[in-house]
């Protein structure tokens, strides 16, 4: 009798989640059950909104950082952007009298075209994106400042603090704001369902095949920085929202914040490899890891550190994955 074939041993390891897949999932929980041991605060419900609130506005930035990433990019501009929309979209309000709907419509589409013209930097003068991002975020920046003379806009109208309400759910306050974070699940969809996400992971893998291959590769990644800064102009009302004002001085870290949670997420700064819902996690670690060590009385400092050492700890883990394929 003949015996039924035994799948070989790589097709077995092939079935399996991958460690990039398992690892954020891991490390979320791992960190949940440490906070939990040294805090009695920290697993209750108010916890979870308080982290929710927190990471929101980083965590949509991260969506677009997450596209980006993908197609072997980096947007350091990402935090000024979502400045520079904030500061516009309550100027506009406050100062020029707008519509607040008008008015968060101008915000979306400047941010919107300072992305596509992040990716026309990189796809016409073939700048890297290091540099091309790098140097908007010093133009972005000063822009801010100039055009809000360094002044925080308040005295909003409601309609801009919409998304810093909250709601209660099991009497439980969360804000409106953290309900956008669904935003990672039509981006899961786009990048997985879709033909145009396809191609954009084929693009960070091998972006020559694809040009070959008749795909229009630059207005691919022209369309990936325009959502990306889509994505940024988004967080901004969210910020708005969380903070009550228009703040020229916001943005300034959360380049690095969003790099954070998406290399967190088990997302290769090599591009071409990740999962959006992986960077959702890679955001909420980030979120638990900050609330955690609050609720233990650590030093904000050191979980400046401990961030540094879980950004080490993913790339080490991908490039490992990445020799060992």
């Amino acid at each position: 009798m003949t015996q039924p074939a035994t799948a070989p041993p790589a097709a077995k390891r092939s079935a399996l989640p991958s460690l990039s897949t398992l690892g954020p999932l891991i490390a979320l929980l791992l960190a949940c059950i440490f906070f939990a041991t040294q805090s009695d605060r920290f697993l209750t419900a108010t916890t979870l909104s308080l982290v929710l609130k927190q990471i929101s506005f980083v965590a949509v930035i991260a969506i677009g950082q997450t596209l980006v990433i993908l197609t072997s990019g980096i947007d350091l501009s990402c935090g000024v952007i979502m400045a520079l929309g904030s500061v516009v979209m309550t100027k506009f309000a406050v100062e020029l009298g707008m519509p607040p709907l008008l008015a968060i419509l101008c915000g979306l589409i400047i941010t919107t075209a300072i992305g596509a013209l992040n990716g026309v930097l990189i796809t016409r003068l073939r700048l890297p994106p290091f540099i091309a991002t790098l140097g908007m975020y010093g133009i972005i920046f000063a822009a801010t400042q100039i055009y809000s003379n360094a002044q925080t806009v308040t005295n909003l109208p409601p309609a801009l603090n919409f998304l810093g309400q909250t709601f209660n759910i099991l009497g439980t306050p969360f804000t409106f704001g953290a309900v956008l974070m669904l935003l990672f699940g039509l981006a899961w969809f786009f990048l997985t369902q879709t033909a145009p996400g396809r191609h954009v992971y084929a693009v960070g893998n091998n972006p020559e095949a694809v040009r070959l291959s008749g795909i229009p590769t630059t207005r691919l990644l022209i369309s990936v920085y325009a959502v990306a800064g889509l994505l940024y102009g988004i967080a901004a009302l969210i910020l708005v929202g969380r903070v009550g004002a228009g703040d020229p001085n916001a943005g300034q870290t959360e380049n690095l914040e969003s790099i954070t949670a998406v290399v967190l997420g088990g997302t290769s700064l090599f591009g071409g490899r990740g999962n959006v819902l992986g960077t959702f996690l890679g955001a909420l670690i980030v979120g638990v890891f900050r609330v955690g060590l609050t609720l233990s009385g650590v030093n904000s400092v050191y979980q400046i550190l401990i961030t540094g050492v879980l950004i080490i700890l993913a790339v080490a883990t991908d490039q490992f994955s990445r020799r060992k394929a």
